[in-house]
């Protein structure tokens, strides 16, 4: 998939005007966004969250506007955010950046606003503050504003999540060169993730290394446990690249011989479930349908007991985002949508298995963005 050009910049004023667009058609007179994806998202300004105010505040009518630190508005202007032309309001150190905010809303509204959406992540402090300078209005999720333009990506963002998704692929490439027997999982974690940072990443977000009746923990932590000969281990990984965009694969492995033929068994199912939910996807068809399809193909097999989470999760500027792939979700899917296709077979006390690839919906179908083997791979001992 082609590259990010200056045609297709990562953020646009669109974006924050689109938002107003949903703000107001759902009902929401203001939106208040501080440090995090979201406002990252929103204007590419990738803040520091901390005790003092930074907020982009977008009113159902008007021009969204920056409340920012005076001491940080250099760093604003440096930043993506700054070529966006967004007013940027600096307060200094005795100034009330809620009032100051709640003021400048309110001008631009005409009159107070009654309905207040802040980030879902937003500290307490922030949306407590904004809500004592707003005493009228009731304060609510940001979520189905902002989720709404997130969950479908521009050409752009799938071009950044597929580089992420090729720089993880060659990781596990690599896997070879230290899961073996005799090592422990945070000896491998340790070497997995300084090859995340080598193969491309800015930053490690998670090691899972899984081995033996570990691998039955879905998202087991690294430990001092000794990969054994035989072992099924699970391998679950992903960083953040420059632009903040994220990856995340797992396979599963097994060291230094085949396993038994149970195990051989449930895997092939795990394989088909991981086909089929794939297969699923396609504009129209909700989330809940794409887990069912893995679902059946594992319960029909008699293992549907052992699986135990959500077949996927959206990706992009955070690991877990929506569109959850997870039974009751009717959101029927549309072209753009980025998500994991990950299900997962856990035997407690013996071992584990799961496949995951981020797929993106397409009008023909979904295209993955990891490739390598997704069967039972064996590893020298």
């Amino acid at each position: 998939m082609p590259a990010p050009t200056a045609s297709q910049p990562l953020v646009t004023l669109d974006r924050v005007r689109t938002a107003r667009e949903v703000a107001d058609e759902t009902g929401v007179d203001l939106l208040v966004v501080t440090p995090g994806s979201d406002l990252r998202y929103l204007c590419g300004y990738d803040a520091h969250a901390m005790e003092r105010l930074t907020a982009l505040a977008v009113p159902r009518r008007g021009e969204p506007f920056l409340v920012v630190p005076r001491l940080e508005a250099p760093m604003v202007e440096a930043s993506p955010a700054g070529a966006l032309g967004l007013e940027v309001l600096a307060w200094d150190e005795t100034d009330d950046p809620f009032a100051l905010l709640a003021g400048a809303a309110t001008a631009r509204l005409g009159s107070a606003p009654a309905r207040v959406a802040v980030g879902d992540r937003t500290w307490a402090l922030h949306a407590l503050g904004v809500q004592g300078a707003l005493p009228g209005a009731a304060l609510e999720l940001g979520s189905p504003v902002v989720d709404r333009l997130r969950m479908v990506k521009t050409p752009a963002e799938v071009a950044e999540l597929a580089a992420a998704g090729a720089a993880i692929d060659r990781v596990h490439a690599r896997m070879g060169e230290w899961l073996r027997a005799g090592r422990t999982e945070a000896e491998v974690g340790a070497d997995i993730a300084a090859a995340i940072l080598a193969e491309g990443h800015v930053s490690v977000d998670f090691t899972i290394v899984g081995s033996g009746p570990n691998g039955a923990s879905p998202h087991h932590e690294l430990s001092d446990r000794v990969v054994g000969a035989g072992d099924v281990v699970v391998v679950d990984i992903g960083g953040e690249t420059a632009t903040g965009y994220r990856s995340d694969c797992t396979r599963t492995y097994a060291v230094g011989r085949d396993p038994d033929g149970e195990v051989a068994e449930w895997y092939a199912v795990l394989q088909e479930a991981q086909r089929a939910a794939t297969a699923a996807v396609r504009p129209g068809v909700t989330a809940e349908q794409v887990d069912a399809a893995a679902r059946e193909v594992i319960t029909a097999a008699g293992w549907g007991e052992y699986f135990i989470h959500r077949t996927g999760h959206g990706i992009g500027l955070d690991t877990h985002e929506a569109p959850y792939i997870v039974a009751g979700n009717e959101l029927p899917l549309v072209a753009g949508m980025a998500f994991s296709v990950e299900p997962g077979i856990y035997l407690p006390g013996r071992c584990g298995a799961r496949i995951e690839d981020i797929v993106v919906c397409t009008p023909d179908g979904a295209t993955a963005l990891n490739e390598g083997p997704r069967e039972l791979v064996v590893l020298p001992g």
